[in-house]
């Protein structure tokens, strides 16, 4: 066995278990008086069947790199970081204040300072259940399940008795200043003459993007990526090396902290333009779903995010077009998604790899022994 096969393997074991988690999606579908084939059209059609419509899958994607990125980071170092709301939540604090404290700036001049305020509050935020786990022996999924609760009622306070706007009964801050709202790509296009409908898909893309490539730099490629691996693969063997595990879980769950912070910059200067009650609601946890479907690795989780943006944005078109296909069937369908995709992920691994093992033997005895190894 080596990196290649296995790498298709895994591959190929998320699709079956995708094509099995749709079957089922398809009978009920098919319960609820509905052609499944015509449901399936129109929300591959309403994900991918326009631009508008690629756009908002994107959009979703875009804050599903960040969440996976996330739990992948964690991940690394045997700690599974459920907090990823939480701690966007928190990073919208952050992102408000800078948008409240330079509201003359222009966007791109307070972008880079609206990421690095609310990674900052999300890695605070993640700082506590990390100390906890690595001080005192306490579990990160407890922990920042607990954290969750504990943001939400700490944003809604503030939301509701420091944001709000005067006079008014919603609870959701005023809205930022115009020139802080992040360039949309429906208004790049247009520049160049190409006209769609608007849509909140924004330069935090291209941010998410950047944060794939710089994931992988660090935790492939240095030395305390590799401290990082170590500590993931055998925190003993890891300790006896001279490697500081304490030290080094603190820091991966802080880093993941920050990188589902960034969601908040993504709805709050590139979507909603203000700051809402529950703007990262379903995003962190979804994100956990679509590291596992990534294998925990950037190349994997950019698919696995518009996997499951296409599943948002063709949910919504699904249940605009068949209103017997309620929003709660379309959850279903995406919880189907993830528990055959990410839950049962390793189910049907081991005969995937089986299978793209024998393919290369095959072509490996046609060809007169042609190596596949990597």
């Amino acid at each position: 066995m080596n990196r290649t096969t296995t790498a298709l393997g895994s591959v190929l074991a998320a699709l079956i278990n995708i094509i099995f988690a749709l079957a089922l999606g398809g009978i009920l579908v098919a319960a609820v008086g509905e052609d499944p084939l015509a449901a399936f059209s129109v929300a591959i059609s309403g994900a991918f069947g326009s631009l508008d419509g690629f756009a908002y899958t994107l959009h979703y994607a875009t804050n599903f790199i960040f969440s996976g990125l996330a739990v992948a980071v964690a991940a690394q170092a045997m700690q599974f970081n459920i907090g990823g709301e939480g701690q966007a939540y928190i990073g919208g604090l952050g992102t408000m204040i800078v948008c409240g404290l330079l509201p003359w700036f222009p966007w791109w001049a307070a972008l880079p300072l609206a990421i690095i305020a609310s990674m900052a509050f999300g890695a605070i935020w993640a700082f506590i259940p990390a100390y906890m786990v690595a001080r005192r022996g306490s579990h990160l999924v407890i922990t920042t399940i607990m954290f969750n609760f504990l943001a939400s009622l700490l944003m809604i306070y503030l939301i509701v008795n420091h944001f709000r706007e005067a006079g008014s009964m919603i609870p959701s801050s005023g809205p930022i200043a115009q020139n802080l709202e992040l360039l949309k790509f429906d208004q790049i296009l247009s520049a160049f003459g190409v006209d769609i409908p608007e849509s909140p898909l924004n330069v935090m893309v291209i941010v998410a993007l950047l944060a794939c490539m710089a994931v992988t730099f660090l935790v492939w490629h240095t030395r305390w990526g590799y401290e990082l691996r170590a500590v993931g693969a055998n925190p003993a063997a890891a300790s006896f090396a001279g490697i500081n595990v304490n030290r080094i879980v603190i820091q991966a769950v802080c880093l993941s902290g920050g990188l589902a912070a960034l969601i908040a910059v993504n709805e709050i200067m590139g979507a909603q333009h203000r700051l809402m009650l529950d703007f990262a609601l379903g995003y962190g946890f979804t994100g956990i779903a679509v590291a596992m479907i990534g294998a925990n690795h950037p190349a994997g989780i950019i698919p696995a995010a518009v996997l499951f943006g296409a599943l948002y944005q063709g949910g919504a078109s699904l249940s605009f077009l068949f209103p017997s296909v309620s929003r709660d069937v379309v959850t279903v369908l995406q919880g189907l998604v993830i528990l055959f995709a990410g839950g049962l992920t390793h189910v049907l691994r081991p005969f995937s790899i089986a299978i793209v093992e024998s393919i290369f033997d095959k072509c490996r005895a046609r060809k007169g022994g042609v190596s596949w190894n990597s």
